[in-house]
């Protein structure tokens, strides 16, 4: 008869090792299946399954996206670039932002050396080859949409996202790294945004994104993009406008625009005040043809007023333009403040969804036969002096003393040479010359729902106003 195992022979340490793991097993992967049921199938995935990434980037998709991951393509020209390389110096970074300015032919001497505060150049491909046989219906409308691939095949390495725009489109980045990093950029996404001018959409498609605005693509788009461009070339060669030929190329991969009001072609003409004064509840990404519009501060060029609103929007560029409305009682006066840019008084109670609507200080970029000519509600001009706001436009801006709280001060632009409103009791604002703003120093990402706002002072020559989140169940009225 065999004898019994000593209790030595029984923990050997072969068996101790053996027992230990069946009890790990038993107790511990249900555990982790409850908490992720995938647990096991991606511990035993294959070697290829777990290291081979399906996009650029994608092993560190857990990294939250910043400006390294855009690569930005402008497109411009040797005759242009002299009286525009100014918008994009406003608003290019050196040695962060990456991308390139595509010119139609190489730099002449005078534009050498080539600024170092600009985005570096490159020369577009010649396409002739290409369109041996089909010739274009306009030579420079396939020039710029191959400009993707262009970028594309420069610095597509850990690059999340394509932002394309003109040699004259001002980007804010911050807001563009902030709304991009809410996206996952794994899928395919094509953002941008109509014309404001109804016409101009109507003559194109409502369903495009118009580039001068800004175009962005996700990278499996931009690959996807990029792989079919010489075919997608030839097929809409007779097409007449670079965007419509995008926008019909990205449809036939399957994808379609995700619209964003924060970008913005301006198709529009004249003094853009009124719209810049109620811009949209969006964080505001792009802004094209500045060429085109009158200057947006008073009693400065444009080159000067673009580069004032960009002070502004490196000391806070998630509140810029946003429109904040609140009340001083007393005098029955509504005050409507978009940050970083304007200010407005006016002599009445008015309900913040018709603040909310551009004044019509503009004109649209072409007029069709009759109304609508926007896309989006506006009011006139009025000679009423309880409907005409008195006009402050950003002066300065600067951080507190503790740092907690951003200040902007915005000077009247001129007088407004009506009585008062005596409907709301003859509270003239007339002697108000300056508007102080303090906003507290911390980003907004999410902009769901606006910020409130006090008057904390108003004496002879001046108010003071403070920016704060709305309360629960507060009512802006």
């Amino acid at each position: 008869m065999a004898s019994a195992l000593s209790f030595k022979d029984f923990f050997s340490p072969t068996r101790t090792l053996l027992l230990l793991g069946v009890v790990l097993y038993v107790f511990l992967v249900p555990i982790f299946n409850i908490a992720n049921p995938q647990l096991l199938m991606v511990k035993w995935a294959s070697p290829a399954a777990r290291t081979e990434p399906l996009i650029s980037g994608a092993g560190e998709s857990k990294i939250p996206t910043n400006l390294s991951h855009i690569a930005f393509g402008l497109l411009g020209s040797v005759k242009t670039w002299p009286h525009r390389r100014g918008y994009l110096e406003a608003w290019w970074r050196p040695n962060k932002t990456r991308g390139y300015v595509y010119l139609d032919q190489a730099p002449t001497p005078n534009l050498l050396p080539w600024p170092e505060t600009a985005p570096p150049y490159r020369i577009v491909d010649n396409l002739s080859e290409l369109f041996r046989d089909v010739k274009p219906r306009h030579a420079l409308m396939p020039r710029m949409v191959h400009g993707i691939l262009e970028l594309f095949r420069e610095e597509h390495d850990d690059m999340r996202w394509i932002v394309m725009g003109d040699d004259d489109s001002i980007f804010f980045v911050d807001n563009i790294v902030d709304v991009l990093g809410g996206l996952d950029h794994t899928k395919y996404y094509y953002l941008g945004w109509h014309s404001e001018s109804v016409i101009s959409n109507f003559w194109f498609s409502f369903d495009q994104a118009f580039g001068g605005g800004g175009i962005v693509l996700s990278y499996p788009l931009a690959k996807a993009l990029a792989a079919d461009m010489d075919g997608c070339l030839i097929r809409y060669a007779q097409s007449s406008s670079a965007d419509l030929i995008t926008m019909t190329c990205i449809a036939d991969i399957g994808v379609n625009l995700t619209p964003h009001k924060g970008i913005h072609q301006v198709d529009l003409h004249g003094d853009f005040s009124g719209y810049l004064s109620a811009h949209p509840k969006v964080h505001l990404m792009t802004f094209h043809h500045f060429d085109a519009m009158d200057p947006i501060f008073p009693s400065m060029d444009r080159m000067q007023a673009t580069r004032h609103l960009m002070k502004a929007a490196d000391a806070d560029q998630s509140r810029l333009l946003q429109q904040t409305i609140c009340y001083q009682r007393p005098t029955n006066w509504s005050f409507s403040i978009a940050w970083g840019y304007s200010a407005q008084i006016y002599e009445k109670i008015h309900p913040r969804s018709y603040l909310q609507m551009p004044i019509e200080t503009f004109r649209p970029w072409a007029k069709g036969p009759k109304p609508p000519f926007y896309m989006f509600n506006t009011r006139l001009p009025s000679s009423d002096p309880c409907e005409a706001p008195h006009m402050f436009f950003l002066e300065s801006v600067y951080k507190s003393v503790a740092g907690d709280q951003i200040v902007t001060t915005y000077l009247r632009a001129r007088p407004r040479d009506m009585p008062p409103c005596s409907s709301a009791g003859n509270h003239s604002a007339d002697s108000i010359s300056s508007i102080k703003v303090f906003s507290p120093a911390v980003k907004r990402i999410e902009i769901d729902r606006s910020e409130c706002c006090d008057i904390v002072g108003v004496d002879d020559n001046k108010a003071e106003v403070k920016f704060r989140e709305c309360k629960l169940g507060e009512i802006i009225a």
